[in-house]
């Protein structure tokens, strides 16, 4: 029996199931598909853009370099200068309902607590490139992983789940459904999912213009709908607010993708050949809560929604991210006993507003007689340094704040990458999948309280190049601080109440 059973080998299931055997569990990963490179996820389909919060994710666990290698991203694109003192102002935004903003115009000092690190900005890649990157760490770690297994049957007791895929059972401990948007484990197991209906429909494809010039590049938004044209060679997303009446509904052909394209471009655009395509819409739903006795929802299994700012694997990677460490703490027994229970406590909030950003982009994009005074009220809105500051703080990845009971604004959020030496940051420091307790006093004053939780937390000296004002601080497993101490806040008992809280008895 495994202690864990993943459904699904996109991202989220395998950075998922890497994150628990990194802390020692036993995974098995049951993939419906039995091809690990469909076309889909390959360019120019596959284009994923990942916000600056999911680069540094991938930075903390030591796969940020491979990634950028398999994405052929330059890493002076995303990190900052190793001697600077100050962080760099954001050099990528991503844009709203297809208005392209400025980032010059975000605010720096509206972006508290930022340090230089390996990880600054977000950069585009490629699902197919992501998720080599992760079956690769997967194996390393003793992953298993089964393909062109379905599930097709869940049933659980107070101490087990037993899965069927392909004519198999499999026991595990724990299941956790990360089979996308029409996930047969939420099915399976009695979610309830909810939300909004589509809008539009949209498609992505591959395809040969007989007329490119026809096509400007970039988002263009028009009186009909928007289309999308990058500088990959074929690529054309579009979006017809037909109600989402035609996705999966039937077979995508030349024919109707170029019907498509003239009227929400209002253009004769000739379409010579379609390579390949797929269709999506803009329903947004969410699971009302993430766990159902010993079944877990993360990724697209709890939350669909458009993918209107490339959010969607970045929401993933999150819950991922949040899910593991506490998952595999519960696994060895050690975990506070409602540890598991703030993953939906924590991720969901999360999600409700990454679906509700996209409903606001719909909104603002769908056609009609006052549509051109509502887009330019928000260009002119976006457009200014608050407006621009906020879309980055949206949708950068870095600004998430849970609610762990702290007035201290630092607390909840995602730690600085503090730098301890010319070789060692924070982000090294996390790449055990381990918390971190940092103590900037000379006298190493926290020594005897965090010496009861030295297996589960590691416990570091010294006095970094910046510390931010900050005298000591507790880390999660996935980042986020979760006590901080400074000159006018003593110690006292909240360090050990912390400590206990998300790391269980001594």
């Amino acid at each position: 029996m495994h202690d864990v059973v993943i459904a699904g080998a996109g991202p989220v299931g395998l950075f998922l199931a890497s994150e628990l055997a990194l802390a020692g569990c036993s995974v098995l990963v049951l993939e419906r598909d039995a091809d690990p490179r469909p076309p889909l996820k390959a360019l120019p389909l596959g284009l994923r853009g990942l916000n600056a919060g999911s680069v540094e994710t991938f930075y903390r666990r030591g796969m940020l370099q491979p990634l950028l290698k398999a994405s052929g991203a330059d890493a002076a694109n995303v990190g900052a200068d190793p001697e600077a003192d100050e962080a760099p102002a954001p050099r990528s935004l991503s844009h709203f309902a297809g208005i392209t903003l400025d980032a010059t115009d975000i605010d720096p000092a509206a972006l508290i607590y930022r340090l230089p690190g390996a990880a600054m900005d977000g950069f585009m890649t490629s699902l197919e490139a992501v998720t080599e990157v992760l079956a690769e760490r997967a194996a390393t770690l003793g992953v298993s992983i089964v393909r062109d297994a379905p599930v097709t049957a869940v049933t659980q007791d107070e101490e087990t789940v037993t899965v069927t895929a392909a004519g198999q059972d499999y026991s595990a401990r724990w299941l956790v459904g990360c089979d996308g948007g029409r996930s047969t484990v939420r099915a399976l197991a009695d979610f309830s999912f909810v939300g909004t209906e589509p809008l539009f429909t949209g498609y992505v494809a591959k395809v040969t213009f007989a007329d490119p010039h026809e096509l400007p590049l970039g988002f263009q938004l028009t009186p009909t709908g928007m289309y999308l044209r990058t500088p990959l060679a074929g690529h054309l997303g579009m979006m017809d607010f037909d109600g989402g009446a035609f996705d999966r509904t039937q077979q995508l052909t030349r024919e109707h993708l170029q019907t498509v394209l003239r009227r929400v471009s209002g253009t004769e655009a000739t379409l010579e050949e379609l390579h390949l395509a797929s269709s999506f819409t803009d329903r947004a739903m969410q699971a009302t809560t993430y766990r159902n006795g010993r079944v877990l929802l993360a990724g697209d299994a709890a939350h669909i929604h458009s993918p209107l700012g490339g959010q969607g694997l970045n929401l993933g990677i999150g819950d991922a991210m949040n899910l593991g460490w506490k998952l595999a703490a519960t696994v060895r027994g050690d975990a506070p006993n409602d540890l598991l229970d703030t993953y939906t406590v924590e991720r969901h909030p999360v999600g409700a507003a990454v679906l509700d950003w996209s409903r606001a982009q719909v909104a603002t994009m769908n056609p009609g007689s006052n549509a051109p005074a509502l887009q330019q009220l928000v260009r002119d809105l976006m457009g200014t340094p608050d407006g621009t500051t906020h879309v980055y703080r949206r949708t950068s990845g870095l600004f998430h704040r849970y609610d762990l009971g702290s007035e201290q604004p630092l607390i909840g959020c995602t730690a600085p990458d503090f730098r301890l030496t010319d070789d060692i940051s924070l982000g090294d420091l996390l790449q055990e999948g381990r918390g971190v307790l940092l103590d900037f006093s000379p006298q190493q004053r926290l020594s005897e309280q965090a010496a009861p939780w030295k297996n589960r937390v590691r416990y570091v000296t010294g006095r970094p190049r910046n510390d931010l004002g900050f005298e000591a601080l507790l880390i999660r497993p996935d980042g986020i601080v979760a006590w901080a101490d400074t000159p006018a806040a003593p110690v006292g008992d909240a360090l050990g109440h912390s400590l206990a809280r998300w790391f269980g008895r001594c």
